[in-house]
């Protein structure tokens, strides 16, 4: 589990973030400041995994604050979260070797995505051996991370055109699909948009509901989440 402080200096603003951190598989909320001075003694006290850094704090910014909590705790991430647009800002945030900059206001699928790159990429290298590979190093860099979405390695067959329009297709019905519908609509077979709709459930950007007839076997609804 990944153990999560949130600094931001609006107690309405921490609280949603809270909650978006929360429903995000695999993280957990560690502690929340709304200073700088109670940044550094919560990362002293919790020692967690990555802070989720707002630039704008009353007694201080953000980007003051990377150097002065790595201090405290070496190997700590940060992504900042924040309303600060300028070009210097942000670079000024990546030469302190932010793992993401995430600009405010933002939905929870913008956080979850850079969440879960995170973690997979992240995750993935501290779990790995002493060396890496290059796949490795992409990953963590972001490489393939396009149009604010990070890119999975596909299953074996399968087509990322063919997965981009099952996925709009489904995003835009506005309501649930059976995988029938979806190859008739879309003009591929029903066994191949089952499997492509099963893969976004899989990577929980679908859910799949049950629809009991009067005899037979249910029916496997599909819904964007």
């Amino acid at each position: 589990m990944i153990r999560v402080l949130i600094v931001d200096d609006d107690f309405m603003v921490a609280k949603i973030h809270t909650g978006f951190v929360a429903r995000t598989p695999g993280f957990e909320v560690a502690g929340v400041a709304h200073t700088g001075a109670q940044a550094l003694a919560e990362v002293e006290r919790l020692e967690p995994d990555l802070v989720l850094l707002d630039v704008y704090l009353p007694d201080t910014t953000g980007l003051d604050l990377l150097q002065r909590m790595r201090e405290l705790v070496p190997d700590l991430d940060v992504l900042v979260i924040s309303a600060a647009r300028e070009a210097e800002t942000v670079r000024r945030a990546l030469r302190g070797g932010i793992v993401h900059y995430l600009i405010k206001p933002f939905s929870y699928d913008d956080l979850r995505e850079r969440l879960e790159h995170y973690r997979q990429a992240y995750g993935g290298l501290a779990a790995a051996s002493e060396e890496t590979d290059q796949a490795e190093v992409d990953r963590l860099f972001g490489h393939g991370f396009a149009g604010g979405r990070a890119e999975t390695r596909l299953p074996k067959g399968f087509s990322a055109e063919t997965l981009r329009l099952v996925e709009e297709h489904l995003r835009e019905a506005g309501t649930d699909l059976s995988a029938a519908e979806t190859a008739a609509r879309l003009g591929v077979s029903r066994v191949s948009a089952r499997r492509y709709l099963e893969h976004l459930v899989d990577t929980r950007k679908a859910e799949v509901r049950l629809r009991y007839g009067e005899v037979g076997r249910p029916e496997r609804r599909y819904q964007w989440r």
